[in-house]
């Protein structure tokens, strides 16, 4: 077993309560391997952020992407990030900008779910990645003015995310700041901290309940709380 896997292993969530080992394994890495992506699969994780719900069906994110096989349009996506993140991202083998329209399309009106829309977009492309074994880091850390000068981004439109995608590599070849982190299992407040009724700030009782792993029938990531204490 090779450090990268053993550090996957230590990366996966563990869950209070049932849910798909794919979210469980869902990790963003700062370390990644310069193996290519297959064409194949990166054209899946976008057919997968096709896919994804929005308000009105309005899909109203963009994606610039680049893989170091055409470096000059790496170096470009690379320059739009702040240099905290280019430090560690230029190692991966595919960046992406994330640019949502503001406006829906067929009003002009403004768009209020579409940051939300573009989150949805990427959290679909985010689960595709992980089932076919490639890590994706999301960076809300980028420069839009200089996204907008380098690809001609129109009025209404605006670059708000970054991803980083390839395969997760031993954390050792992560910078030094930031080697510690790809070490650390993840955390997750309980989501009786986020997930209330009746007031502002009570815990909903479903947060309360106990369960026991017979009530799901789905083949689970392992968890904690049964029964709840």
């Amino acid at each position: 077993m090779t450090t990268a896997t053993l550090t996957l292993s230590a990366k996966k969530a563990s869950p209070d309560y049932p849910i798909q080992n794919l979210l469980a394994d869902r990790w963003s890495p700062y370390a990644f391997s310069d193996e290519p992506v297959p064409e194949i699969d990166l054209a899946s994780l976008f057919e997968a952020a096709r896919w994804a719900a929005s308000s009105y069906n309005e899909q109203p994110w963009i994606y610039f992407v680049a893989t170091k096989k055409d470096f000059g349009e790496f170096e470009r996506i690379l320059s739009c990030l702040v240099p905290e993140n280019r430090a560690w991202a230029k190692a991966a083998p595919v960046l992406a900008l994330g640019i949502v329209s503001l406006r829906f399309s067929k009003t002009n009106k403004d768009n209020k779910a579409a940051p939300h829309d573009l989150g949805l977009a990427s959290a679909n492309l985010v689960m595709e990645a992980t089932a076919r074994e490639l890590s994706v880091h999301q960076m809300i850390g980028i420069l839009p003015d200089t996204a907008r000068e380098l690809y001609q981004i129109p009025a209404h439109f605006e670059a708000f995310t970054a991803l980083a995608i390839g395969y997760p590599e031993n954390a050792d070849a992560s910078p030094d700041e930031l080697h510690e982190r790809d070490l650390l299992p993840r955390q997750r407040k309980p989501i009786s901290q986020f997930v209330f009724s009746g007031t502002w700030g009570q815990p909903s009782p479903l947060t309360q309940r106990e369960f026991t792993p017979a009530m799901t029938c789905f083949p689970m990531a392992t968890w904690t709380k049964f029964p709840i204490s």
